[in-house]
């Protein structure tokens, strides 16, 4: 029997009975803020919709004035959202329904860890497990800082209904305060007058983790070495999670991201990690409270006592709390010598906090963590198990997980950016006048020469300096300079984007050298390169073992335990070929790059650039680590955490801690579980795959780059120009002015169509080739449902497939594509509508269901609670882009399509 995904174990009546009380509260508030007349229109466009009757519906909308407009637009953004909360506080209750309850579920760790205490090298698999979410600021996330912290009001409310139901919570004044915080919710813009700057980012990342993120990961990992010791594992100091951040560090087309930005990343990172264990400090100063009266401390706490500066006659006997007031006063000293402040919260007396100096710092988070097992010991020693267990073991799992750096920051830079740099500098310092020129031997030539023979740092005359490389200078002295404070883990990879070639990853090489980040004996800091389109993923092979074979590069490797990591790019990947093409060359070359660094004795890891959307490689966390190669993981995989997939899956202790959980599990059950299907099985499936992907992508490509009318309707037939406009993040939605795909970015590309409503992305090509194959064989159907049933990798292909077309509606993507100037350019859509009817029909042939979500219950419940809502909202957006382009628009009318955007990605949740 297959155990059931914990979202299906949700109580869909309980959900239903909270949206209800949250539509009447919606409802109430609206009418008492609009009047009865508007209320009822939102009323009459609610029955029409539920009645599927399009026609009308865009006629009730086309007749409501903007000034209604922007009231209906903000109700019907606010209930998909309302949904959402709803959703989020019943997963996390059943996290700890189950957890408590002793009750199974996929993906849950105590299975986990029973399956893999049965290997013999169980202790080492555990020991080394290290995943990596990397938090970015994609332009995604739509909603304000603003909103989200009223939602967790709401979200707040909600967790305590229960209590409310059984009479311990009056329920008068709990309905009271959630009418006053939609009430607040319904009047607060929704969406930023202004364009977020990259330090509006960081902080709005930032608050993930105190609410969220660090309790979370503390009690996960003190949980994970818990269960390994049922089997007599020591874990002491693994670290199955630690985090990682691109904001103020990822330079890549965002001209905002400078030296003072990764600076500053680091430095609030670090001011959020020593405020929390400064707040962890007050907590045990002002619970440890015993005295010797009553007990006798080790002479080591008696010597951290002797040293504090806490002459309070209350504390003569109270060691401990002596013992802590001189710990805290060491952090702090530490935290002002390494940002130049000292947190606030802290219970120093002022006189101590102006004497600082007199106190030793802390040279490293273990220096520090030493201090706490000192007094962790002697406790121990006096029988206290209980006090030592409840409020010290996440404090010291949080030291060895986040340090004093919180999360590492990676670089990233374009390629392009960088062979400018290192051409000027080659050609300042009288080396190469002409290095952009040379064939890609001898550049690869001259950088060796370079990086093996010349310990110059080659910016270091005083010849004039361009303004792009004078910037790009600055980071690399600042990240130098962090290192140097803060420690190595503050940063610890430089991503290369558009790797195309040896060369690129050398130029890298020579920019890190003129910082001593890298010289010829070892790295600070790792190169990783990061291979995004689908030719470049093919090509990476070739690049992989020059590079690897580079006796400079073997000698890198040996200084960083003989890892390589390489960086893989759904987004572009997808853009380029489609989505079979994009699964299928990212499968392939993990699976090739993994076979290469056994080869080599080289362990090759990967960072997975995944987005929210199936067309961004995302799709559920379980199935996608689970579908990777066998053998492509062997201990650390990193992805990236983006947009609104941030607020989904960490938006609180509880669901964070769950989808962490899966994460975890999942990369652990794919390290241990062996294959099931026979290799001659698996053969035949990779090579039905490889014709089935090249069908794919000549669809694909046929309608994307051959179609003279595509890249227009794409234009007209999405809100790419709205959304381009949209104050959603720092960097610009494209490279350059929109005139071909090349300058567009994956991101507002797929957050088009997932506005539109045809996900384009996500399915398009998959239909034809599917059936192209099926039509081939009479045996290829049941050959493609053997692949379902019994590969990983197409399972979680095909579901992803199956979960797009849910969220899709042809009949609202007709409605967009009347939106195009011409019927040339109409007659896209009808190309688009004949695949996805076939890619439907084929989908369900395979999986041998009869409607889509068949196997996925809880997502198609989600569905019906907001489709009859979200659909308004596209209606509205497609009147107000009829509008905008006569010019209907201004002052506060602008609003509305932000409005509908925001509210069409509350209802899909996973747009960009």
């Amino acid at each position: 029997m297959s155990i059931k995904k914990l979202e299906n174990s949700s109580d869909h009546a309980m959900v239903a009975e909270e949206v209800k009380i949250l539509t009447n509260l919606l409802n109430e508030s609206t009418r008492q803020l609009s009047g009865d007349v508007i209320f009822n229109k939102i009323q009459d466009l609610i029955k029409i919709s539920a009645q599927k009757d399009y026609d009308a519906l865009e006629k009730q909308i086309a007749s409501l004035t903007n000034q209604e407009m922007i009231v209906v637009a903000r109700y019907f953004a606010t209930l998909p959202l309302l949904v959402n909360i709803s959703e989020d506080v019943e997963l996390a209750s059943e996290v700890n329904l189950l957890n408590n309850t002793d009750q199974d579920y996929l993906g849950k760790l105590e299975d986990t860890i029973d399956l893999v205490s049965q290997k013999e090298n169980a202790s080492e698999i555990l020991k080394h497990v290290n995943v990596v979410p990397v938090l970015t600021a994609h332009p995604t996330q739509v909603q304000r800082k603003t909103v989200l912290e009223l939602t967790d009001q709401i979200h707040g409310l909600l967790r305590s209904y229960r209590e409310v139901k059984n009479g311990t919570i009056n329920q008068a004044e709990w309905t009271e305060k959630l009418r006053a915080y939609i009430e607040i919710l319904m009047q607060t813009d929704i969406i930023r007058s202004h364009k977020l700057q990259v330090s509006n980012e960081i902080t709005n990342v930032l608050a993930y983790y105190p609410k969220a993120l660090i309790p979370a990961i503390t009690k996960f990992t003190a949980r994970y070495q818990e269960l390994a010791k049922k089997h007599n594992l020591n874990l002491s100091g693994a670290t199955p999670i630690t985090m990682g951040m691109w904001i103020g560090g990822d330079r890549d087309g965002n001209p905002y991201v400078t030296a003072e930005t990764l600076k500053l990343s680091a430095t609030l990172q670090s001011q959020v990690i020593f405020e929390y264990y400064i707040k962890q400090l007050n907590k045990l100063y002002r619970t440890i409270s015993m005295s010797t009266s009553y007990m006798k401390p080790s002479s080591a706490v008696e010597k951290l006592s002797d040293l504090s500066n806490d002459d309070s006659p209350f504390r003569t006997n109270e060691p401990y709390r002596r013992a802590f007031y001189y710990i805290e006063s060491r952090l702090l000293h530490t935290e002002y010598t390494l940002l130049g402040t000292a947190d606030k919260h802290s219970f120093v007396k002022k006189r101590d906090l102006e004497n600082l100096d007199k106190i030793p710092v802390y040279k490293n988070p273990q220096d520090f963590k030493a201090d706490l097992i000192t007094i962790k010991e002697s406790l121990e020693e006096d029988h206290d198990q209980a006090v030592v267990r409840s409020f010290f073991t996440e404090l010291l799992e949080a030291i060895d997980i986040f340090g004093f750096h919180l999360a590492t920051i990676d670089m990233r830079q374009d390629s392009s950016v960088n062979e400018a740099c290192v051409a000027e500098l080659l050609k300042s310092a009288g080396i190469c006048d002409d290095y952009s020129d040379l064939p890609e031997k001898d550049k690869v030539k001259v950088l060796l020469n370079e990086l093996n023979n010349d310990p110059r740092n080659l910016h270091a005359n005083n010849k004039p300096k361009s303004e792009l490389l004078q910037k790009e200078l600055n980071i690399y002295k600042t990240a130098r300079q962090l290192k140097d404070c803060i420690g190595e883990d503050v940063i610890k990879q430089h991503i290369i984007s558009h790797t195309e070639s040896v060369s690129d990853l050398l130029e890298q090489a020579i920019m890190l050298k003129e910082y001593d980040l890298l010289n010829n004996q070892g790295a600070r800091i790792q190169v990783v390169p990061l291979f995004e389109t689908v030719e470049d993923l093919e090509n990476s092979r070739e690049i992989m073992k020059e590079f690897l074979n580079l006796d400079i590069v073997k000698k890198w490797l040996a200084s960083q335990n003989n890892y390589q990591e390489i960086m893989l790019g759904y987004s572009d990947s997808n853009k380029d070929g489609g989505y079979l093409a994009s699964c299928w060359n990212l499968y392939k070359a993990q699976k090739d790059l993994t076979a290469m660094g056994k080869k080599l004795g080289v362990n090759i890891t990967f960072m997975h650039g995944r987005g929210g959307t199936v067309g961004r490689g995302g799709g559920p966390s379980y199935e996608a680590i689970t579908a990777q190669p066998f053998g492509s993981i062997n201990d650390r995989i990193r992805m990236t955490e983006q947009g609104e997939i941030i607020q989904n899956k960490y938006g609180n202790q509880d669901t964070a801690y769950y989808n962490l959980e899966m994460l975890a599990s999942a990369t652990i059950d794919r390290i241990v579980s062996k294959q099931i299907v026979s290799e001659d099985d698996i053969g035949g499936f990779r090579s039905s795959m490889d014709e089935i992907v090249l069908d794919s992508n000549k669809v694909y490509r046929k309608l994307v780059f051959e179609t003279p009318a595509f890249l227009d309707y794409f234009l007209q037939a999405t809100p790419i120009k709205q959304i381009s406009n949209l104050n959603i993040g720092s960097r610009p939605a494209a490279r350059k002015k929109i005139t071909d795909f090349s300058g567009l970015r994956a991101i507002p590309w797929v957050f088009s169509w997932s506005q539109s409503r045809i996900m384009f992305p996500g399915w398009y090509g998959v239909g034809s080739a599917f059936k192209h194959f099926i039509d081939a064989n009479p045996n290829n159907l049941h050959t493609l449902q053997k692949m379902y049933q019994g590969w990983p990798f197409f399972h979680s292909l095909l579901s992803n497939v199956d979960m797009v077309l849910s969220k899709s509606n042809m009949d609202i993507a007709k409605q967009y594509a009347d939106l195009c100037e011409d019927e040339d350019t109409k007659k896209v859509f009808d190309t688009i509508y004949q695949e996805w009817k076939l890619t439907k029909e084929v989908i369900l042939q395979i999986e041998g269901n009869k409607e889509l979500l068949a196997d996925n219950p809880s997502l198609k419940m989600s569905l019906n609670y907001r489709m009859p809502y979200f659909n308004i909202l596209n209606y509205i957006q497609i009147e107000m882009i009829k509008r905008d382009r006569v010019d209907e628009i201004a002052g506060v009318y602008e609003s509305i399509l932000p409005i509908t955007i925001n509210g069409v990605t509350s209802g899909l949740r996973n747009s960009g």
